[in-house]
């Protein structure tokens, strides 16, 4: 699977490693992802995502269910 946020959409960035001489090279900034399982007890399921740690502290607060809803609306979730 992709580095992608299964939530947010968040995935690597493209920038520039700068050494102490000032030379530049492409280097990637990847998503702080991590695996977690959740139980949904409306489908009574467990679902495994793949989620940066900003949508980890965002189910957190608002719980799976409301961010499941918003991120199928967006197009993003399982």
């Amino acid at each position: 699977m992709a580095r992608v946020c299964q939530i947010t959409g968040k995935r690597p960035q493209v920038g520039n490693k700068v050494s102490h001489a000032n030379n530049r090279s492409k280097r990637r900034f990847y998503p702080n992802l991590q695996t977690k399982r959740f139980f949904i007890p409306e489908e009574n399921k467990w679902i495994t995502l793949k989620l940066s740690t900003k949508a980890l502290k965002t189910i957190n607060l608002k719980g799976i269910t409301a961010v499941l809803k918003e991120a199928r609306a967006n197009g993003f979730a399982v």
